[in-house]
């Protein structure tokens, strides 16, 4: 995928309140990942003037280099998919904006991707989609045959 067909498919991307809408299927060197995106995603997006950027765009193709849980840490220096964990110190930007803004809140986006995937929160995976501009925030959820990532937050702080 190239940047005009990842901006094409956000064009076409119709996303509504508390919804998430699927943005693109990768197929990855860790199997298939289907990409969600939310309404929470676009207006964090808006309000930090990356949505549609060239930062951003970059950002969403690294889905291609795939998911391993078996290598999930960043090694520094590299795109792709990463978890993130609760426990570093001190806590970053991306920490509070994924677990103390997202996840350890009530929210009907939560209940909505809990709902669609009938899979508990508690069962989600932390993860940022890593560009050298860019990380957008979200979740992996391991299906049987393949993997979901929900975005739901961007963070444009550089040192994260």
């Amino acid at each position: 995928m190239d940047l005009a067909q990842c901006k094409q498919l956000l064009q076409q991307s119709q996303i509504t309140q508390n919804k998430i809408t699927l943005f693109h299927n990768f197929f990855t060197p860790s199997g298939a990942i289907d990409v969600f995106l939310t309404e929470r995603l676009i207006k964090r997006c808006r309000k930090a003037k990356v949505w549609k950027s060239r930062a951003m765009l970059s950002t969403l193709k690294n889905v291609q280099y795939g998911f391993c849980l078996q290598n999930s840490r960043s090694r520094g220096g590299i795109d792709g998919i990463f978890r993130l964990d609760r426990h570093f110190k001190p806590a970053n930007s991306m920490m509070k904006k994924l677990f103390d803004q997202f996840l350890d809140k009530p929210s009907p986006l939560k209940e909505k991707i809990q709902s669609t995937f009938s899979i508990s929160s508690e069962k989600w995976i932390p993860v940022r989609l890593v560009s050298h501009h860019l990380r957008l925030l979200g979740v992996i959820i391991c299906l049987e045959n393949s993997q979901v990532l929900v975005l739901v937050d961007c963070d444009c702080e550089k040192g994260n």
